[in-house]
């Protein structure tokens, strides 16, 4: 069987496909660049959970395949829960992911509360018309200088709690077993994979 990961970004497939290589070992995990004539999906939701969804549900509807999909970001308490679901574009060119880092980074110059959280919601949806999207969240810190050169997007600037590493410094292996993305992939797995006769 084949499940087709609603996304282009080559840093999320890689990371996505480590996840759910294990938790999936009998599907095969395809992203959409095997599929030209899909267009980019906008991201139009006001919230990480129905932009997931969205995405998952176009690419479902254009493969006639199971698709997983997830929209993450950073939200950092200072800033009111900026950039948010506007993560990939917050520095008003999309995918930009130094920009991006930079303009986080001057609007939190001499800021001592330096709170904030990575959030993932991950989707499912099948062509029966199975859905499922859950959401889970690191907790961390926003250090004032880049450190690591693993990872993607704000990765170098967050420190999560507990860690002496950003997620930008540590190995896939620890990323994947502690970030936001893990935990809601790892819990959207387990979820579809118990209630497969749903959806096969």
């Amino acid at each position: 069987m084949r499940i087709v990961l609603a996304t282009r970004n080559v840093g999320k497939i890689r990371e996505l496909g480590r996840i759910l290589a294990t938790a999936l070992p009998d599907v095969e995990l395809v992203g959409t660049e095997g599929f030209k004539e899909l267009a980019e999906i906008e991201e139009t939701e006001t919230t990480f959970e129905a932009n997931a969804l969205l995405k998952a549900r176009e690419v479902c509807r254009f493969t006639h395949l199971p698709a997983i999909a997830d929209d993450s970001g950073l939200a950092v308490d200072h800033l009111g829960g900026a950039p948010g679901i506007y993560s990939a574009r917050y520095s008003g060119i999309h995918g930009d992911d130094r920009a991006n880092l930079e303009k986080v980074l001057a609007e939190m110059r001499g800021v001592v509360n330096r709170g904030a959280q990575f959030v993932c919601a991950a989707a499912f949806v099948a062509p029966n018309g199975y859905e499922k999207v859950l959401r889970a969240e690191l907790a961390g810190q926003l250090i004032e200088n880049p450190r690591g050169n693993n990872g993607f997007g704000y990765d170098p600037i967050f420190l999560p709690d507990g860690h002496g590493q950003t997620t930008g410094e540590m190995s896939a292996d620890l990323k994947d077993s502690i970030s936001h993305r893990g935990k809601a992939m790892r819990a959207l797995v387990e979820q579809i994979s118990g209630e497969k006769s749903r959806w096969e």
